[in-house]
């Protein structure tokens, strides 16, 4: 059974770059665009059409049997529920799906609406409502008085009209208060990220360095002095309403209850305040987002010096080649693919691939994009800045450490010791008889390779020896007889051969 994470994450399907997602959104959009909507296929159909005589759809996508299963698709991913009202059908193939009409569920109404939203936003900077935070000083004031008229209003006479109309006041002003501090939160997020947006950049164009130079000096500065100027009291009235919480979440307290399922609004309840204060108001271990904006515009200050300082002087020690490249970006993007290869070629000295090999998994981009549209590829400063891939600064000092020189050393002595002990084996055994251990085959193996190796050829007699362990093999062809080493592994077989095995002047001989 899926999660509901899962259930939720399932909203967005249809936004992905599939055969036919532009339909999908073209559906939303008509379920979104009214309060209440209540559709059925016939008349998707027919807002459909109008999206395909623009352009926004493609062409047969508005066919009631194309509507029909695309609304099914989107019933199945959450995005639509059946509505509870029947409706006349309007061809054989709308009555065969049973005449439903269609609603839109309210996760999906939010799905569409934050996409509409990305789609329209600009790729500029947004600007800082700063004018938000005199109004949220003002308004926590306010909040003050409204609170103690309100809780005296309720006291002598709960229930009446005077004290319904001072709730209704408190919670004016509340919900006021966290509509400004929400713009004000999204407009400061929105603009840092902005901000470490420019920062990767590592070369800037001329015409643009202008503008982060006012964005610097004059900008940044605005808003960091309305901060500091306005969040000492802001944050001194928020601690001073702490102790008046419960009496102000009593206040806003619906008269009937709506259910626990019920979203309320913001401001209802203590983490809401908790998070806002958070927001302007230092904590033990938990610093504010005002100290969070002040340390990154500190950091922004600093870096945005270095970009444009590094645009105006020329980029390091060697000069940077920003303009040659976008000359040739553009080379590249005026030339048809025959002379763009041959002024490939020509640029960088590269010519067509003679490769063999199986080609590379595809890494996913499709291949009808054009390169200006493709994923971008990460380069290194070094590489951006001097035109090299050098490493830079001094070698890496050799750590000492002693654990794993006394692991390296015991591994060579178990080692030493199991060659030893083959060698001793071998030179202790009846080559005719013997079982050989599979340390003792390798070893011997070992010495054959070698006694082989430099023999003059097939007919002639030859020997290796292992000068570390003693150990002398020695190979003497004789036609007719068959050599036989019995081993764990398997039998090592050697025709017309003799072998021999010596160790200080002991010799055992196989075969005879």
């Amino acid at each position: 059974m899926e999660s509901d994470t899962e259930r939720r994450l399932q909203l967005y399907a249809y936004l992905q770059p599939r055969e036919h997602h532009r339909t999908y959104m073209a559906i939303m959009r008509l379920f979104t665009s009214t309060l209440l909507a209540d559709l059925s296929a016939g008349e998707v159909s027919a807002g459909l059409a109008a999206a395909e005589r623009d352009g926004r759809v493609d062409i047969g996508e508005s066919h009631i049997d194309v509507v029909i299963p695309r609304l099914r698709q989107l019933v199945e991913w959450g995005n639509l529920v059946h509505g509870r009202r029947e409706t006349i059908a309007a061809s054989i193939a709308e009555f065969q799906q049973g005449s439903m009409r269609y609603q839109v569920g309210k996760l999906a109404v939010r799905v569409q609406r934050d996409v509409d939203e990305l789609l329209r936003v600009p790729e500029g900077a947004r600007e800082v409502s700063r004018e938000l935070l005199p109004a949220i000083e003002r308004g926590l004031g306010e909040l003050g008085e409204a609170l103690a008229t309100a809780s005296a209003r309720d006291q002598q006479a709960p229930g009446s009209v005077s004290a319904r109309r001072g709730r209704e006041q408190l919670a004016e002003r509340v919900t006021t208060l966290f509509l400004q501090h929400a713009e004000l939160a999204a407009t400061v997020r929105d603009f840092y990220a902005y901000l470490g947006q420019v920062l990767t950049r590592h070369h800037l164009a001329p015409e643009e360095i202008a503008g982060f130079r006012n964005l610097l000096v004059e900008y940044i500065q605005l808003v960091v002095e309305d901060v500091l100027r306005h969040t000492p009291t802001i944050a001194a009235t928020l601690s001073a309403l702490r102790g008046a919480r419960g009496e102000l979440l009593r206040l806003l307290r619906p008269a009937e209850q709506l259910g626990a399922a019920v979203e309320r609004t913001r401001g209802r309840g203590e983490a809401d305040w908790q998070e806002l204060t958070d927001w302007f108001a230092d904590r033990p271990g938990n610093p504010s987002q005002v100290t969070a904006l002040r340390d990154a515009t500190t950091r922004a200050i600093g870096a945005l010096l270095a970009t444009v300082r590094r645009a105006t002087t020329g980029g390091g020690l060697l000069p940077s080649r920003r303009a040659e490249l976008v000359k040739l970006a553009g080379w590249f993007d005026a030339a048809d693919p025959e002379h763009a290869h041959a002024l490939y070629a020509a640029a960088f000295g590269l010519y067509s691939a003679r490769n063999l090999l199986p080609a590379p998994e595809h890494d996913g981009d499709d291949e009808h994009t054009p390169w200006p549209d493709g994923p971008a590829v990460e380069v290194s400063v070094s590489v951006r800045g001097r035109g090299d891939r050098g490493a830079r600064g001094r070698t890496s000092r050799i750590m000492d450490d002693p654990i794993t020189e006394q692991g390296l050393l015991a591994q060579a002595r178990e080692a030493d010791e199991e060659r030893e002990a083959a060698s001793a084996e071998l030179a202790a055994a009846d080559l005719a008889d013997a079982t050989l251990s599979g340390a003792a085959l390798g070893a011997l193996c070992e010495l054959l390779t070698l006694a082989m190796a430099q023999r003059e050829d097939a007919a002639a007699p030859g020997a290796a020896t292992d000068q570390v362990r003693g150990l002398t093999l020695t190979l003497t062809p004789e036609p007719g007889h068959t050599t036989r080493i019995r081993s764990a592994a398997g039998t090592l077989t050697l025709c017309d051969t003799v072998l021999g095995i010596s160790r200080e002047r002991t010799e055992v001989r196989g075969g005879r």
